[in-house]
């Protein structure tokens, strides 16, 4: 792993960056099909020129047209989804459990925010055990009040005050495991939950970290879409490690 003050180095980074989540300003569901996108048009921008183009949505991806211009294709992202750079604007084709939405992040904002954390406690550096679990599809409840279907193969287990602690991840992201948890520092801490990946995993063990335990894009913008804590993820003991909510 690397050091702890460069993760969070990295992490300010990427909130603040072009393709960060301080500067998203719209989430607009699609149906396939051509729509005019623009301040004025069908799909309603909050600013920028009252037409900014085209949109094309098909079962294959999509396209944009500004006027006059051919149509551009969305382009893959690593980790991401399909994104277009259509100044002012970068737009993203956000497509969930099948259903495409729109994305639009403004280029022309240099937003910032400053990340409060605990103090760092080795103590919270944890090797936990790595279990493997015959796949299961699991539903698992969102913000928005919707859910999404996962996938469910391993979980991490460690002793916290003479008690298993169990710890189930939902995603993966870069081949890394995510684990959503909730503890009893929620309010102090995002109250929907915290995010933490799995590192070095080996011999049947992992380390989780929690003082890289951090805010879901939920916590700084409303056009997330975050999946809540699983049941099991619940915690009712205090995690004095990692971000705090954010100002």
């Amino acid at each position: 792993m690397i050091p702890l003050q460069d993760y969070r180095a990295a992490r300010l980074a990427a909130l603040t960056a072009p393709d960060g989540w301080l500067n998203l300003v719209a989430r607009i569901d699609l149906t396939p099909g051509s729509h005019a996108v623009g301040a004025a048009q069908d799909i309603r921008l909050p600013s920028g020129p009252d037409m900014l183009g085209t949109l094309t949505v098909s079962e294959t991806g999509a396209s944009f047209a500004r006027p006059g211009q051919g149509p551009q294709p969305f382009l893959s992202v690593p980790d991401a989804f399909p994104q277009l750079r259509v100044d002012p604007f970068l737009l993203e084709l956000h497509t969930v459990d099948g259903v495409p939405a729109l994305r639009v992040r403004d280029l022309s904002l240099r937003p910032q925010v400053t990340l409060r954390h605990f103090p760092d406690v080795p103590g919270w550096v944890i090797r936990a055990r790595w279990q493997e679990l015959p796949p299961q599809t699991a539903s698992v409840a969102m913000k928005d009040g919707s859910r999404a279907e996962v996938t469910l193969t391993h979980r991490a287990s460690f002793d916290h005050q003479g008690r298993e602690v169990s710890l189930t991840p939902t995603h993966w992201k870069a081949g890394k495991p995510m684990f959503v948890f909730r503890d009893a520092t929620a309010g102090e801490t995002y109250g929907a939950g915290r995010f933490l990946f799995g590192e070095d995993i080996g011999d049947g063990e992992i380390t989780l970290d929690f003082n890289r335990a951090f805010t879901p894009p939920c916590g700084f913008t409303d056009y997330a879409i975050c999946p809540l804590p699983p049941p099991g993820n619940v915690l009712p003991f205090r995690i004095e490690a990692g971000e705090k909510a954010p100002d």
